[in-house]
């Protein structure tokens, strides 16, 4: 009876140190990284001239390009990336995928998208879409 009180005493105190959450992506994880646009909800992008991007800065600055360059103040919570007050330039592109794209994120930063770092890959997705992003630096 001894050793089935200690057994469970310890099986316990293991259970206690599994996080059986996943873990949530942190500011130190993104800051100072640049990532590359590789794909929308899994289809690759067309080759560009300039390829849509998006930069993490100190503080959770965040700035890109997918046709029109942003930037922003970003805040992540829970998973969650925000970027309040964003600006972007207002030009039309030519080619429609990335005028496309300029409202995704947009409309993805500003309401809130959850953020994935696995490795040297970044997701941000939202009910509705997902971009898949590749560590640049």
């Amino acid at each position: 009876m001894k050793k089935l009180v200690a057994l469970s005493l310890f099986s316990l105190a293991l259970a206690g140190c599994v996080n059986p959450g996943k873990a949530s992506v942190q500011a130190g994880q993104l800051e100072g990284h640049r990532f590359v646009l590789e794909s929308v909800n899994g289809v690759a992008i067309k080759p560009s001239a300039v390829p849509p991007e998006m930069s993490f800065g100190e503080k959770m600055a965040v700035s890109g390009v997918m046709c029109n360059r942003f930037s922003g103040q970003g805040k992540l919570s829970e998973g969650e990336l925000k970027v309040k007050g964003m600006a972007m330039t207002r030009k039309l592109c030519t080619e429609p995928q990335l005028n496309e794209l300029d409202a995704t994120i947009g409309d993805m930063l500003s309401k809130g998208a959850q953020v994935d770092l696995t490795e040297d890959q970044l997701t941000l997705a939202t009910a509705e879409k997902t971009l898949m992003f590749k560590r640049a630096n």
